[in-house]
């Protein structure tokens, strides 16, 4: 049985006498909305350690998962409210890419006529849906030199994956810098934006780390305003996730739990499971926010219930631990709340 049917039932064992009530914000208010401003914060960042709580470390994102909105930011009684993190005008971080890194231009294919970047791109997509990669590449270059932005996301993420092509980070890096060096000012509501904004993680990642015996060394400062960048003009969860654990684990970032939170909890409100969990944790535990444990034990059975592979093992913990922790009435109240959630996100 999933997870969320399974702590639902718990409903029957507190006798369907607890009530819907609205989620208290961390201060002991009921939370308000959380409405977010389009800022971009300029600051460091580095590859976060396991520490405390289980935490994973910051390693790269779900890249094959772009605008993870899923539910939107609704329900906002079940959202810490903290107030909005403090951010600034949006503006691009200048100087995405170091110079002399851009790709050399590619050779067009031999066609029979001039195609534009779209019909090139439309022939990448469909030589990749007949399994030729080889060709796909051909005309996905094509696109992406004329400057169609789906065509480099495309190639960067086959050149991170060595997906059709020789795994090569740092073209994966030039193909990405691209479209965050073109595209920084797209609306963050057409649908490209969830790919500029993917892009922009992607950089994130790789400032993490940095990429050996090339030009691009570790720096957790530019790291931190990649993610800040796409985490707050354009939403994307993935990035609040990561800049969220920046401000947790004080890496590239002051140590701020609150603020931590203040994201953890935007990026959960749109599916993204690893910061239900995280979440979830912060608030079951009372670790440096207000203890809510029976909402800290629905964020963490949201999360175990649509973890990825690679994040069962961490979120399963987070979740067993809670759930043995937890009293009776503490998971009866959490089955409500997660009956809640359910309800407000099929309507």
């Amino acid at each position: 049985m999933r997870i969320v049917e399974t702590l639902s039932c718990v409903l029957a064992i507190g006798g369907g006498l607890l009530a819907v009530t609205p989620a208290l914000a961390f201060d002991g208010s009921r939370s308000g909305g959380d409405v977010m401003a389009a800022p971009v914060a300029v600051a460091p960042l580095a590859a976060p350690e396991t520490q405390g709580l289980g935490r994973p470390g910051l390693g790269r994102p779900g890249l094959g998962r772009p605008g993870l909105d899923g539910p939107g930011m609704g329900d906002q009684a079940l959202a810490p409210n903290l107030g909005e993190p403090t951010m600034t005008a949006p503006g691009v971080p200048p100087g995405l890419v170091p110079p002399g890194l851009i790709p050399q231009a590619v050779t067009a294919p031999a066609l029979a006529a001039p195609v534009t970047a779209m019909e090139a791109f439309r022939s990448g997509a469909h030589w990749l849906k007949l399994g030729e990669k080889h060709k796909a590449v051909v005309s996905l270059e094509y696109a992406a030199e004329n400057g169609h932005a789906l065509a480099q996301w495309k190639l960067g993420r086959m050149y991170q994956e060595g997906d059709g092509v020789a795994q090569n980070d740092l073209k994966a890096f030039e193909y990405f810098s691209r479209i965050a060096n073109s595209h920084a000012d797209d609306n963050p509501d057409t649908p490209q934006a969830r790919f500029v904004a993917n892009a922009f993680v992607a950089l994130g990642t790789y400032y993490l780390d940095g990429i050996p015996k090339t030009e691009i060394k570790r720096d957790p400062e530019r790291a931190r305003e990649m993610f800040s960048y796409a985490a707050s003009y354009f939403r994307d969860p993935d990035a609040q996730y990561y800049l969220a654990r920046l401000y947790l684990d004080g890496i590239g970032a002051p140590h701020d739990p609150r603020q931590a939170a203040r994201w953890f909890g935007l990026s959960a409100q749109k599916g993204q499971c690893a910061a239900q969990a995280m979440l979830g944790a912060m608030l079951f535990a009372g670790d440096h926010v207000p203890r809510q444990a029976a909402r800290g034990l629905m964020w963490l059975a949201l999360a175990k219930d649509s973890a990825r592979p690679d994040e069962q093992a961490w979120i399963g913990q987070l979740y067993d631990s809670a759930m043995r922790q937890a009293t009776e009435d503490e998971r009866a109240l959490a089955g409500v709340y997660l009956k809640h959630w359910m309800e407000t996100r099929r309507e």
